[in-house]
């Protein structure tokens, strides 16, 4: 199937979509902070990104998806948020924001394995 980066400072996160990922046959890289994300994007290539929001920094997600796309990398984005119903801020993609979808969490296994089969198919 797909390599997938999961990039979130959330181990419990990781792991639960790490599970559901691998029960449908994707390979999963796992970071644990922006600095160690970009690097296991640069050397493996993923075929999917999905990136939290907010790590050590609340916009370390926004600044690591931006660097992506400087340098490069057209990998489709999902970015993990809880952002929007913490302080009801909604945002979509665009250039502020270059991921291709958001998802709200916590999110079910369900929502997940939609989405980045959603994202895989567009690549």
């Amino acid at each position: 199937m797909a390599l997938i980066a999961i990039i979130d400072d959330d181990p419990d996160i990781i792991e639960a979509s790490s599970l559901v990922l691998k029960s449908k046959g994707h390979d999963i890289l796992s970071a644990g902070n922006p600095d160690d994300g970009f690097k296991i994007v640069e050397e493996n290539n993923p075929d999917l990104i999905i990136l939290d929001v907010m790590m050590d920094e609340p916009d370390d997600g926004f600044f690591l998806a931006q660097k992506f796309r400087r340098e490069g990398f057209e990998t489709p984005i999902l970015m993990y948020t809880s952002v929007s119903k913490t302080i009801g801020f909604e945002y979509g993609a665009g250039e502020m924001v270059p991921v291709d979808d958001f998802v709200e969490k916590p999110i079910s296994p369900d929502q997940l394995v939609e989405k980045v089969n959603n994202l895989l198919k567009e690549k």
